[in-house]
């Protein structure tokens, strides 16, 4: 078929679109209605699929994989120290972070204890010292109330920076406002450390941690001297949770040319298996729920189309018998009618889209209200579009039969009709 005879085609369906306004309106609304549920399904599907992920990643270890140096083995009860320690380094880290990413993050931490200045009783304090890069940090899931976290140009420096937690604030720095602590100096096993942020550490029924985050270069200034070389421990975390299988693979396989298999000079635990498993099963039933609400959708809007398509052909079959009658083919029928169709689903999409977010994120809004949960609608562009090529696709698929019972109509028969 030309394609002056396609544009012809097009040109009569959108006339007699514009001469049945209430017919073209009655027949968009199925779709704005079913393409306004499907986005609004997908985005606030999505919102709440990131939340928890979120969740899952901020207070669970399925995501994380511990690559710790064995110092030691036990032989008849008895430990005997290794010889052959793995010793990880932040070099270490920053090659198995090129190798890995972007489908994990690397950090590399050693925890130790430091020790404040004595108190009223003349005693030390002591304190938790995590030295690591900033990641583990973030990762670790605190709450800033005041300042940053440390940055990878400070680590790479070695600068005497430390976030610290409430509950180590309140015995070096008591009476003081977080924000008022920032840029104050702590000292942790004799060495001055500028604080740079200030964690919540305490829970509802939980005792405040007395804490400190400082960078993986100066581990040995921060914490107290210890006998034995300090054995830094690498920490992988894998973007997705679908995505930890194949990070494992990967780091053993990397690992094992540098540094011999895992359960010799180092050992790799992993989240609990159960854990990554009904992690991966929730996500994908989440998903196999969404598709399912948002296939029901899709299949009101395209039934809304056939129907109005159908009685569409019964009203014009003498139009269309003077048509063909005319010199019009049954491909000029047919793309005549798929046209109408094409045209209410695409209006019928972008009306849809914006209508559909719009419910979306007033239902996020509501969820924030009522439930008190901090889920966001998510708005993403493959989603849109997903939804805009769907509703065409049925529109094409629905307006196929009434196209077709159209162009089958013999001329003689349907110009005999009233």
């Amino acid at each position: 078929m030309s394609s002056a005879a396609t544009r012809s085609a097009v040109k009569v369906a959108a006339q007699t679109l514009r001469a049945h306004p209430l017919r073209t309106f009655l027949s968009t609304i199925g779709v704005v209605m079913g393409v306004a549920s499907l986005v609004a399904v997908l985005a606030i599907g999505d919102g709440i699929e990131r939340y928890v992920r979120e969740q899952v990643a901020r207070h669970t270890d399925v995501q994380i994989l511990v690559v710790d140096a064995r110092t030691e083995d036990v032989v008849d009860g008895m430990r005997i120290p290794r010889q052959d320690v793995a010793r990880f380094s932040l070099a270490t880290a920053d090659s198995l972070a090129s190798v890995l990413a972007p489908e994990a993050g690397v950090s590399v931490t050693v925890p130790g204890t430091g020790l404040l200045p004595p108190g009223p009783d003349g005693k030390p304090r002591p304190a938790l010292v995590s030295a690591a890069t900033p990641l583990f940090a973030e990762w670790s899931g605190p709450i800033l109330l005041a300042g940053r976290f440390y940055s990878e140009a400070e680590t790479r420096e070695g600068a005497p920076v430390a976030v610290i937690t409430d509950g180590l604030a309140e015995l070096a720095l008591p009476g003081l406002t977080p924000a008022e602590m920032l840029d104050r100096t702590v000292q942790l096993s004799g060495t001055g450390f500028r604080v740079v942020g200030v964690l919540q550490s305490k829970g509802e029924e939980q005792p405040k941690k007395v804490m400190a985050f400082v960078p993986i270069t100066v581990a040995d200034r921060a914490m107290v001297p210890s006998p034995a070389p300090r054995t830094p421990s690498l920490i992988v975390r894998a973007a997705t949770i679908e995505g930890v299988d194949s990070v494992r693979a990967r780091m053993t396989a990397w690992l094992a040319p540098r540094f011999g298999e895992a359960g010799g000079s180092y050992a790799v635990q992993a989240g609990a298996a159960e854990q990554l498993r009904e992690a991966k099963q929730g996500i994908l039933l989440f998903k196999i729920m969404m598709g399912a609400f948002a296939g029901i959708t899709l299949l009101v809007g395209g039934i809304g189309i056939m129907n109005v398509l159908l009685a569409a052909v019964l009203e014009r079959t003498r139009e269309i018998g003077i048509r063909k009658a005319m010199g019009a083919r049954r491909r000029d029928i047919l793309i005549q009618f798929l046209s109408e169709s094409v045209v209410i689903s695409g209006a019928g999409a972008s009306l849809g889209i914006a209508l559909g977010l719009g419910m979306a994120f007033l239902a996020s809004a509501m969820m924030r209200s009522f439930a008190e949960s901090p889920v966001q609608a998510a708005f993403s562009w493959p989603s849109v579009l997903t939804a805009a090529l769907l509703a065409v696709a049925i529109g094409l698929a629905f307006g196929l039969y009434p196209a077709l019972r159209a162009a089958r109509l013999s001329p003689v028969d349907a110009m005999r009709t009233e």
